[in-house]
């Protein structure tokens, strides 16, 4: 049985602020435990000035103390940036106040070269990605063997340990997460084309661990959706300029409201850029978005389907998981 889960960018809407924006996160991972999704992941984007989310641990903290039972995680803490032993205590303490709780979703986007430069200007050689990898599992379990720090331990000391979860667009990350037997995060919502060659390959070569016994595989997706189609399509415009601008070399403060967007209009090149994004999205009606949902599911052969409400206002985007949890049939929770 599949089941869904939140990942939230922590958008600031056009009119709003940063601190608006954390607390309207906190808003969507309540009313997400309500409906029953399984777990509320949140992201780390830097130099993004339309997103808040820059330090998901952070964040990740105060979700788990506002809510009661849904899991919280990282969508996902960019690994190249950090130390593997700051990243697995920093997760060892979240785990230690929220037991059974908490997941550890580890990416490696490059980001801007800028701030790679900010987060790593002291740093001599660096670790490859494999590597750092392989020093989160050891220090969250320690059952790597032979281990170049196998005498230090990451503290504090508990009973239970996050969860583990590569995020990736391809057969890269795939490789790394069947090698190193981790639950794989396919993202669907960067590219939509490729991912089910990589999926097979990380079932086909996955290697059980103490940590997990069989592969495990989720895609994360963007959804808009409204009452009608016709509202899906006016949110999902909003969108199509928020993508284009945000990996443009002067993105706006803000995301872009749909008033914004209908009168700004778009040149024939961004409509064909457009074309492109918008297989990256699914639209539509809760029935609609609902049954592209699980028919993707299938053809991946997913666990879990992550599902970023990347729309328009704070009220548009509660409404929208709302609507979708119905359409899935999930029930709320008890």
């Amino acid at each position: 049985m599949v089941t869904y889960n939140i990942l939230d960018y922590s958008l600031i809407d056009e009119g709003s602020d940063a601190r608006k924006a954390l607390l309207q996160t906190v808003e969507l991972a309540r009313l997400a435990e309500k409906l029953g999704y399984r777990r509320f992941w949140v992201s780390e984007h830097h130099h993004v000035r339309s997103v808040a989310g820059s330090s998901p641990e952070m964040l990740m903290m105060h979700l788990a103390d506002s809510t009661e039972h849904i899991r919280i995680g990282s969508g996902g803490v960019m690994l190249p940036h950090y130390s593997p032993y700051k990243v697995a205590e920093n997760f060892r303490v979240l785990e230690a106040l929220h037991p059974n709780r908490i997941d550890l979703g580890i990416g490696r986007s490059p980001s801007y070269q800028l701030v790679n430069r900010a987060l790593n200007e002291s740093k001599g050689k660096r670790l490859s990605y494999e590597q750092q990898i392989e020093d989160i599992h050891h220090y969250l379990t320690g059952k790597v063997i032979n281990h170049r720090f196998r005498d230090l331990t990451a503290m504090p000391v508990i009973d239970t340990s996050p969860e583990m979860w590569l995020l990736g667009t391809g057969q890269g990350s795939a490789e790394i997460a069947a090698q190193q037997g981790l639950s794989y995060a396919y993202a669907h919502l960067a590219k939509p084309g490729g991912g089910h060659e990589a999926v097979r390959h990380y079932k086909d070569h996955f290697r059980p661990n103490s940590m997990l016994s069989r592969p495990r595989v989720m895609i994360s997706i963007f959804a808009v959706v409204a009452e009608t189609s016709k509202e899906s399509e006016m949110l999902a415009k909003a969108l199509d300029l928020w993508l284009l601008t945000v990996e443009s070399s002067t993105p706006p403060p803000y995301y872009p409201s749909v008033d914004t967007t209908l009168k700004r209009g778009f040149s024939a090149l961004e409509k064909e850029k457009i074309k492109h994004n918008r297989k990256r999205i699914f639209i539509g009606t809760p029935e609609q978005v609902a049954n592209g949902i699980q028919k993707t599911a299938e053809e991946y052969q997913a666990d879990e389907v992550t599902i970023v409400p990347n729309v328009f206002g704070s009220k548009n985007r509660m409404k929208g998981i709302s609507l979708l949890a119905d359409a899935l049939d999930m029930g709320q929770a008890e």
